[in-house]
């Protein structure tokens, strides 16, 4: 292709105020900085920074959760993301202990931390939303690391006769893991951005898992495939229910019911359940907070990802050649957003720009000459004394005139007979490389091939680099026979014309 494809669609992200609203709202995000603002000099914390057993039930009881295993479970990982996120500064005992006699031991032997608030703090009041994101961010980190540790159904099968721990026992790869998770979000990304954003619905968790584990070339999935889905869904459904408190996805989880009778999870990954039985098997979605993070996982990773608004106070030249391949809808607002830079006194300057960047005999081009002739009906009528002054250019001037007459302006002058063939191969060529629809491609080949009697007699003359390959392609898609010949062979002058 002339313009290299992103290899993702462009998301539309909420602004970076909602998006840091969203962040103080997530449950586990709220009860960490709760419990950050409830530490203090006397809270006793262990050497690893963890908060001590002896001190989870009244941290439990500040964040209003029951005063059982499960109050004290969510206490603890509250206060992890805490110090995890710097809201919470940990100092180890044997960290500066120059005092003779400060022993730093607990009441039960074991040496303790002390914990003072955390820098970080303060930014979630009196930060940027920027801060507060950087903020969520690492501590989505820490979930994301939380979701792919091991599950230890025993604990004491791993301990050896010396103590130490076999880790090989664990049959672990945390990269494998990592690199698991991330590719479900990355797909599950995907589909919420598919069809222009369409895809913003829940997606039913079979299918997530199908899509990492089910080869894309296999017909009916095999035993062994199925039951690694079912594997993958139940390691997916813990995983999403860790990830749900921290704010990015909304996790309808798997009902337990189904769990008893041997097998039914991996029998729901089959094509043939139907909907209402899907959403029992788990359904999940992620918000706009999570498009969010998922996005800034994958920047960091090296992926392009792009968004709406990033091309904005960039040239005209980024501009078409970033918006190439946008969908339609995601192409005008990133055209908005840049037009926006310039105000509203600015539409001569930031037209000029984009007729300057629409210049060219490159394969791109074409497509850039099409995104400039839409930007320009989203300039406005003040934009005219632009357009006008391009008007003998040979390369604008038939876009210049197109723009003119669907404003209704007065005193264009009519096209000379070689600019009206270079506009009409300019213009295939250009929804050549945009791949359009086949019907929509069509159409245009006909209607422009209709409007000039002899079209293919002389069209194969006009000096443009994609003439021949445009003919050849009206050749491949007009309807009418008589005229599909007529381009071949028109094609096949054009090269000769050019020398092969």
């Amino acid at each position: 292709m002339s313009a290299e494809r992103p290899s993702l669609p462009p998301v539309r992200l909420n602004s970076e105020a909602e998006l840091a609203r969203d962040a103080l709202a997530a449950p586990l995000f709220v009860r960490a900085v709760r419990l950050a603002r409830w530490a203090g000099p006397d809270t006793r914390v262990g050497a690893g920074g963890e908060l001590v057993e002896a001190q989870l039930p009244a941290a439990a009881e500040h964040l209003d959760l029951p005063a059982d295993e499960d109050g004290a479970a969510y206490a603890s990982e509250a206060w992890r993301l805490a110090v995890d996120t710097g809201l919470l500064d940990v100092t180890d005992p044997e960290e500066g202990e120059d005092d003779e006699g400060a022993d730093g031991e607990a009441m039960d032997g074991e040496t303790e931390g002390t914990v003072t608030t955390g820098e970080n703090l303060a930014l979630l009041t009196g930060g940027s939303p920027q801060d507060v994101l950087s903020i969520w961010l690492d501590g989505l980190d820490a979930v994301h690391a939380d979701a792919t540790a091991p599950v230890l159904d025993d604990f004491a099968d791993l301990v050896g006769e010396d103590g130490s721990i076999d880790f090989d026992a664990l049959d672990w790869d945390p990269e494998a893991e990592a690199e698991f998770l991330d590719g479900v979000l990355g797909n599950l990304y995907l589909l919420t951005l598919a069809d222009n954003g369409a895809g913003e619905g829940p997606v039913p968790l079979p299918a997530l898992a199908a899509s990492m584990i089910v080869p894309d070339d296999m017909g009916e999935p095999t035993d062994d495939i199925l039951e690694q889905v079912s594997e993958a869904m139940m390691r997916l459904d813990d995983q999403f229910r860790l990830l749900e408190p921290i704010g990015i996805v909304e996790y309808h989880p798997v009902d337990e019911a189904l769990l008893v009778e041997e097998g039914e999870a991996a029998d729901a990954s089959a094509a043939g359940a139907d909907d209402e039985d899907v959403t029992r098997y788990g359904m999940v979605k992620l918000t706009p907070l999570g498009l969010y993070g998922i996005r800034a996982r994958m920047l960091e990773a090296g992926v392009d990802a792009p968004a709406v608004g990033d091309l904005a106070g960039k040239g005209a030249d980024a501009l078409l050649d970033g918006i190439a391949h946008y969908p339609e809808s995601a192409a005008r607002a990133e055209v908005k957003l840049w037009l926006a830079e310039y105000g509203t006194g600015g539409a001569v300057s930031a037209a000029a720009e984009l007729l300057a960047a629409a210049r060219g005999a490159d394969e791109g081009a074409p497509l850039r000459r099409l995104h400039c002739q839409q930007a320009l009906a989203l300039a406005g009528p003040s934009a005219e004394p632009a357009v006008r002054a391009v008007l003998g250019d040979p390369e604008l001037g038939g876009l210049a005139r197109v723009w003119l007459a669907e404003r209704g302006a007065a005193d264009v002058p009519a096209p000379p007979e070689d600019m009206i063939f270079w506009l009409a191969i300019d213009t295939i060529a250009a929804q050549l490389d945009a791949d359009g629809e086949l019907d929509e491609l069509q159409g245009l080949i006909e209607g422009l091939s209709a409007q000039h009697s002899g079209f293919f007699d002389e069209v194969w003359r006009v000096d443009h680099p994609a003439t021949a390959d445009v003919l050849e392609a009206m050749g491949r898609l007009h309807s009418d026979k008589k005229a599909a010949k007529d381009a071949r062979k028109a094609a096949f002058k054009a090269r000769s014309r050019a020398g092969g």
